[in-house]
């Protein structure tokens, strides 16, 4: 949830000057001024004194509006507040204003206007009556877009107007709040994943401290530690208490590598291709950062997001709603890449171990396809979604499913779990369908299972 505080606003601020006000009469109030001057012209010409005061009392009318209006000190104070600020695509999301009068006088009638982008929907307006000394108006309003991306909204704007529609004077507030469209995600299937040690819970694995008596990594005493744990042989080594050290529980890592190039994908829209992957990219994260894993979110260029952790993964458990909140802000925002290739990404994955690699393709060539394939050998685990151009060009009226390709062949045979996605098919499906190929499927060079496990958490 966020807010704004655009602080007070002083409508008589000599903001363009009385020139800027003039500006602001109405049709009522030109007509007015019109007729007044051609009357006081007709007046003086036929010489008659009665209309001559008519046409000035016309024309002085709309005058006497605009000096009133904006010489009148009205002091008035905004907010708005976002719930949430963070929304999936195609969801609604409520904007809430408040108006405070701050001032000693009453407001006349005011007109409150908020400005939205077009894709959110039609620009909100409000009118509000007469709001008393240290009074309060609340109105509220309700945005929509299918369309990932972050969204300014604001500045308010207010609408002055007197009593008999001259003039109408608008003033604006500084401050603007940002509505963030996030990827839709989808709930996954709790398999069992590659890499997980059965008892500690599926994104969690021991790492033994000791292994034996003289493998021993003793640490200092601690207030509070069992003297159960006390290893006296390194206490009569370094002349102070020490004791063992536990076992470290350590979190399972996983990455997911969201394939952005520009010449992968075909088509745009909440529907197209590059659109699925973004959002089947979002569902794997938080469906593994739901599980216990520390995830990191890379590209094609090799940007990783979050990058405040340890090699850019999430870090500890309190830390997990944060990333969740720093990939899903990434990924409303990503774009197409002007890359051609995934050597960067490859170059980020070669550091190390990197756990379990969730992967979405778009189109692979040969070259790109022996990238990927050579991926696999830093992972423990690794599933390819793989989204052919031409089948999701043609629509979901395709063909039925075409044999496998041969980047498809190529990454299983290098290990991994490669599944062909369908225009149209749904992420949940695929994810089962990969861990009971996975559950049987073999890395020929590891001979460890390269994707998710078939059985049930």
């Amino acid at each position: 949830m966020t807010s704004g505080a655009p602080g007070p606003v002083d409508d008589s601020d000599d903001k363009g000057g009385l020139r800027a006000a003039l500006g602001g009469l109405t049709t009522r109030g030109r007509s007015f001024l019109a007729a007044g001057v051609a009357a006081a012209v007709c007046a003086y010409v036929l010489g008659q004194g009665d209309l001559l005061r008519v046409g000035l009392l016309l024309a002085v009318l709309p005058l006497v509006c605009v000096t009133v209006l904006y010489r009148t000190r009205y002091r008035v104070a905004g907010s708005r507040r976002l719930s949430p600020s963070r929304v999936p695509a195609g969801s609604e999301a409520r904007v809430h204003l408040r108006m405070d009068n701050v001032s000693r006088l009453h407001t006349g009638l005011l007109m409150l206007q908020d400005r939205v982008p077009y894709v959110l929907g039609p620009r909100p307006r409000f009118v509000l009556d007469r709001v008393e000394p240290g009074g309060v108006r609340e109105v509220s309003y309700r945005v929509r877009s299918d369309l990932r991306g972050r969204y300014p909204l604001g500045p308010l704007q207010l609408q002055l107007s007197d009593p008999f529609g001259m003039c109408e004077l608008t003033r604006s507030f500084s401050a603007y709040d940002t509505l963030v469209v996030i990827p839709r995600t989808e709930p996954l299937p709790p398999l069992r994943l590659a890499g997980a040690t059965s008892g500690y819970g599926d994104g969690r694995q021991r790492s033994l401290a000791l292994a034996g008596e003289d493998d021993i990594i003793p640490r200092g005493y601690r207030h509070g530690d069992d003297l159960r744990r006390v290893h006296w042989r390194s206490t009569a080594r370094y002349g102070e208490l020490m004791v063992r050290r536990e076992e470290q529980p350590q979190r399972a890592r996983c990455t997911v590598l969201l394939d952005t190039r520009r010449i992968a994908y075909q088509g745009a829209g909440p529907g197209s291709a590059f659109e699925w992957a973004v959002s089947g990219a979002a569902s794997a994260l938080v469906h593994m950062l739901e599980r216990g894993y520390a995830v990191r979110l890379l590209t094609d260029e090799g940007s990783s997001v979050p990058g405040e952790g340890e090699d850019g993964f999430a870090g500890t458990t309190q830390e997990s709603a944060d990333a969740a909140g720093l990939m899903m802000d990434a990924l409303a925002v990503v774009d197409h890449s002007d890359g051609g290739g995934l050597s960067r990404a490859y170059d980020v994955l070669r550091g190390g171990d990197e756990g379990l690699l969730v992967a979405f393709f778009g189109d692979l060539d040969e070259e790109q396809t022996a990238v990927a394939a050579r991926m696999r050998q830093r992972t423990r685990g690794a599933v390819a979604f793989v989204l052919d151009g031409d089948d999701w060009a043609r629509g979901a009226e395709a063909v039925p499913p075409a044999p496998v390709s041969d980047s498809l062949r190529l990454l299983r045979e290098a290990g991994w779990t490669a599944m062909a996605v369908p225009p149209g098919a749904e992420l949940a499906r695929l994810w089962q369908q990969a861990g009971q190929e996975g559950s049987g499927d073999r890395s020929p060079a590891a001979g460890t299972t390269t994707g998710l496990s078939g059985s049930w958490s």
